[in-house]
């Protein structure tokens, strides 16, 4: 084999998963048709569980430039209506404000610093498979060659050419009434009284958050350190031609109701002024076939609304990684790179569903109106908002199920000792954390691949965590049945490779 996995795609996604890949010991190589990296803005930062992922991965300090935790955002919308985040005891929602080219340079340099290969200039033409591996066929800057990999990996987008490849549909609806109009743009700098866009005859607007009116949706976006931005979005048909600011100037009038004087903005940084006519919700009919795997677009597109697709896709990253590196290195028990879609294709059917929903919601019309109504009404409830806040964020995740709660979900924030749980899993291996007064569990036999780690804690628990972050077992007294319970997830998710004893 030439190497053990390729990953058609340099996005965030495919480094994503380089990066997991390599902290499990095995080796990746990107493939990249474009011969550097993209400068176009797309996302503008993260949202939801992702943010802490990439805490646990030792990222967050590097992508947000600030010392500590990520701590979570007061406020949010859902489908531009107020979610007053401020209601829930526990709130899930997690902002990162960070621009999609600064995502990629920093996963680019850890991926390298961890030893992986990535190719620019490279692209796929197309691939064969058997049991043992894939045969790759690539066109770089010397021309046409192959590579033998045991798996290839499509993180190549909406329009995947992997997915093309494989044959796997990719069912969906495209919508093309909504007109986008996005460009950099300065307000009236009066206009701007305590972090509001105060607005003679329209009202206050706050920053970043979707604003609904009849006419349209409009997006104030005074990004620090970068270029201002407007957005719109209008149910109309585009102009023929390239974009012109005095376009975005006589859509965002056309929304507001009301003139809202737009400047070309001064300074350094990436200017932007681009129009996206309709949309597409799609999910990939399967995430595997054979030895080929989709992730990230190439599996599942969707409205941007609330910001989902780098919490989808990124997550998608970290679940395949771990499993996709076990069977490389044998030590998967049987089905587990199978569960890769059976735990992620229903999360991405749940983000098409809520975006699709918060499409309807900021829709033209009397009826979306009185809709729009009876659901802030609903909103002002705090069980609704915790609802909406885990659907957003992916809090509400759970693969599987277990007699202990925990199991399934995300492990949640404990002390080892004198160190948290996030540092501990900066190494991308499994875990085994007990916390329990007699520290039983911290003896039994486990997989060589698995850190254990005992500290009596002020929470009296003992998990088997996954990788990912997730929860394979969890129990909070010594006995028979637990240890038995302890031993079942541990032949479910890191058999067969030899057993140890030893604490780490």
């Amino acid at each position: 084999m030439d190497t053990d996995v390729v990953i058609a795609g340099a996005g965030p996604n495919g480094l994503m998963l380089a990066s997991e890949l390599r902290l499990a010991g095995v080796r990746p190589i990107v493939l990249e048709k474009l011969p550097e990296r993209s400068t176009v803005p797309r996302a503008n930062g993260l949202v939801g569980q992702v943010v802490r992922m990439l805490d646990r991965r030792g990222l967050y300090e590097r992508l947000s430039a600030t010392p500590g935790a990520p701590q979570p955002t007061p406020g949010f919308v859902f489908g531009a209506m107020p979610l007053r985040l401020e209601l829930l005891e526990e709130n899930p929602v997690y902002l990162l404000q960070v621009p999609q080219v600064r995502i990629e340079e920093v996963l680019q340099e850890r991926a390298l610093e961890l030893g992986a290969e990535i190719r620019r200039g490279h692209e796929l033409l197309g691939f064969t498979q058997d049991a043992d591996g894939v045969t790759v066929s690539l066109s770089g800057p010397d021309g046409e060659y192959q590579l033998r990999t045991r798996y290839l990996v499509g993180a190549d987008g909406a329009h995947s050419q992997t997915r093309k490849l494989a044959g796997i549909d990719f069912p969906g609806v495209t919508n093309d009434s909504m007109v986008s109009r996005t460009g950099s743009a300065a307000v009236p700098p009066e206009w701007v009284e305590d972090g509001l866009l105060k607005i003679p005859g329209y009202g206050a607007v706050p920053p970043f958050l979707h604003q609904r009116t009849e006419r349209g949706l409009f997006v104030w976006a005074p990004f620090p350190g970068r270029l201002p931005g407007i957005s719109t979005g209008e149910w109309d048909t585009p102009p023929d031609g390239e974009m012109t600011f005095e376009e975005l100037q006589a859509s965002a009038d056309r929304v507001l109701g009301v003139h809202l004087p737009l400047a070309v903005p001064t300074g350094d940084g990436v200017r932007q002024l681009r129009r996206v006519v309709g949309g597409n919700s799609r999910l990939a009919s399967r995430f595997r076939s054979g030895r080929v795997l989709l992730l990230g677009d190439a599996a599942h597109v969707h409205s941007a609304m609330g910001g989902p697709g780098l919490n989808l896709g990124l997550q998608d990253a970290v679940n395949l990684g771990w499993k996709l590196a076990a069977d490389v290195q044998g030590w998967a028990s049987p089905g587990l790179l199978d569960t890769y879609e059976s735990e992620r294709r229903p999360v991405g059917e749940r983000v098409v569903m809520q975006t699709q929903a918060q499409s309807a919601l900021i829709a033209p019309g009397n009826e979306v109106t009185a809709l729009r109504k009876l659901f802030g009404e609903f909103l002002t409830d705090a069980d609704n908002v915790q609802r909406i806040a885990n659907l957003m964020s992916g809090a509400d995740i759970r693969y599987g199920a277990g007699e202990h709660p925990l199991v399934g979900r995300w492990a949640p924030d404990l002390q080892v000792g004198d160190v948290p749980l996030t540092e501990l899993m900066r190494s991308g291996r499994p875990l085994l954390v007990d916390l329990t007064p007699s520290g039983t569990f911290s003896g039994t036999r486990v997989p060589e691949q698995i850190e254990v780690h005992a500290a009596p804690g002020e929470q009296p628990i003992a998990l088997l965590i996954r990788p990912d972050g997730y929860v394979a077992w969890a129990a909070e007294q010594d006995g028979d049945a637990e240890r038995g319970g302890l031993r079942d997830a541990l032949e479910q998710w890191f058999q067969p490779r030899p057993l140890t004893s030893a604490t780490r």
